[in-house]
């Protein structure tokens, strides 16, 4: 497919929030790509034929033997370039300059950088109280900048926190603009696309037009299957692919028993009253339950609930005759935790049932449109595609349901008893007008039991977590900061109305270090 918009690379060194430099981009209706370093060839280079370069952070070392390196071309395409984190470091060791490891240098979490030199371009905005705080994550530290570049802002551990090369429109910092954590990062990316004379004409009515063209491409006239859980994501998916193939795709919504209390009556209920596609409603409980009954190990969970997945959806591939393609709701966060883009180096967090490809006995092709967005952006497309609004905005819930929300072993009981605890918990946070402000809420079953006192009587029953964060694309969070009137009030409900629970904490951690889910 023809690509019409200017185009900015980003090589991909490994870093867990390299998505979130793309985020930022597209808030700015640019258009960009992620490739990792390795794919990043001279030949790519003149057919990519990028407007500007971002290098992205990275877990290695720059001093290692045998350690990530772009391509040295990319410093000769006579674009602006601009180096992050590990970006920087290689681009100054690349380029002349000289990077130390250790000697108290390192820097991990919130900093703040002050200005040095006279104002950089890439720095509009910035320093207007004469500080900015940024997110810092490094150990190796530039010791020497590279010939021709100059310092324009410092930090405590960075000396070299911002340089430049304003003569070769090259760029590099040691932090990560691309966090939320530095609040004035989204100008300064700004900034370097302005600089870069990007139109900003990338938008997501241009991304559904341009995903419908692609996903026609690649089907042609075969038939598809769609694994609808009945979230946002898969839902959208469905949607777009049928407004691409129309009666081609099936949509296949498996009853897996981890579902959420409702749930599968909400979700056949708004699919056959809203949209004319052909739907096959898979009651598998039984299945699922049966093998997932007893196991404990978080991995093997997900990794059980991904082959039975496969099982029941090669099934009912057969059952709709001919279907040469699963259709997915993939989004880029269960990318970069399962395995970074397009196979770069970053370190796997935890394996996604939906992410890695199909078995080859399966016979199915992969199509997965959504596999470049962000959530925020599935519901900016959901709401292009005419989706109810309601239904846009449903907190995410993971495809291998609440056997995540269940640490240890997994039962049914103990699986009833967190539909209902979760059902009070959500019916609290709508009841006091919290749900869209949040994130992501639901409620844990922790694997260990408390002693209690209701009415004069011992208990022996389960503990429970409540999890509540606020987010804006999944790859960082903080916890919601309930009240403790409400906090006290859901906790008295949980227990009273909940056999089998007499105890319930509040999860306050952030992601990282922590991740959202629990498993």
């Amino acid at each position: 497919m023809t690509n019409i918009h200017d185009r900015l690379l980003i090589i991909d060194f490994g870093s867990q929030v390299t998505q979130l430099i793309a985020r930022r981009l597209r808030e700015l209706n640019v258009y960009c790509e992620i490739h990792p370093y390795q794919n990043v060839t001279d030949a790519f280079l003149a057919e990519f034929a990028p407007k500007a370069v971002i290098l992205s952070g990275g877990p290695a070392s720059v001093i290692d033997e045998g350690s990530p390196r772009p391509p040295s071309t990319v410093f000769d395409l006579n674009v602006p370039i601009l180096g992050i984190c590990y970006g920087q470091q290689v681009m100054m060791e690349v380029l002349g300059g000289k990077v130390e490891s250790g000697h108290g240098t390192a820097e991990f979490g919130r900093a703040f950088v002050t200005p040095e030199a006279e104002k950089l371009a890439l720095l509009d905005g910035w320093f207007e109280d004469d500080k900015e705080q940024v997110w810092m994550s490094h150990g190796d530290h530039v010791s020497k900048i590279a010939p021709g570049f100059e310092v324009y802002g410092t930090s405590p551990n960075a000396p070299f926190a911002i340089t430049a090369d304003t003569s070769r429109n090259f760029f590099a910092v040691q932090f990560h603009p691309e966090v939320h954590h530095t609040p004035n990062g989204a100008k300064l990316y700004e900034n370097f696309v302005k600089m870069a004379g990007f139109k900003g004409d990338w938008t997501m009515g241009a991304y559904r037009e341009e995903a419908i063209a692609k996903i026609r491409e690649q089907v042609g006239d075969a038939k598809v299957i769609c694994g609808l859980s009945g979230g946002v994501d898969s839902s959208v998916a469905a949607v777009l692919i049928h407004e691409a193939i129309g009666d081609q795709l099936t949509c296949v919504f498996v009853n897996n028993g981890l579902l959420r209390k409702g749930e599968a009556e909400e979700v056949i209920t708004m699919f056959r009253d809203n949209y004319n596609m052909p739907f096959i409603y898979a009651d598998e409980r039984e299945l699922f339950l049966g093998e997932l009954d007893g196991q404990s190990d978080p991995e093997t969970k997900r990794k059980i609930i991904g082959k039975l997945f496969i099982d029941v959806f090669q099934k009912h591939a057969a059952e709709v005759g001919g279907a040469k393609f699963l259709a997915q709701g993939t989004l880029y966060p269960d990318v970069i935790e399962s395995v970074s883009f397009s196979g770069g180096p970053s370190v796997t967090i935890k394996s996604h049932h939906n992410v890695g490809g199909l078995p080859e006995k399966m016979g199915l092709k992969l199509v997965e449109p959504l596999r470049e967005l962000f959530k925020d952006e599935v519901r900016e497309l959901g709401r292009e595609l005419g989706l109810p609004t309601g239904f846009i905005g449903r907190h995410p819930f993971p495809g291998p349901g609440l056997a995540i929300r269940c640490p240890g072993e997994i039962t049914r009981p103990k699986l009833e008893i967190l539909r209902e605890a979760d059902a009070i918990y959500i019916d609290q946070i709508r009841k006091h007008g919290l749900y869209d402000e949040i994130w992501q809420a639901f409620v844990a079953i922790l694997p260990v039991k408390t002693v209690g006192v209701m009415g004069d009587g011992r208990t022996y029953d389960f503990a429970c977590a409540l999890r509540a964060v606020t987010s804006v694309d999944g790859m960082t969070a903080d916890y919601y900061p309930f009240s403790h009137e409400f906090l006290g009030e859901t906790a008295t409900r949980i227990i009273n109305e909940v056999p089998g629970i007499n105890r319930v904490t509040y999860d306050i951690t952030s992601k990282p270090p922590g991740t959202i889910e629990w498993e």
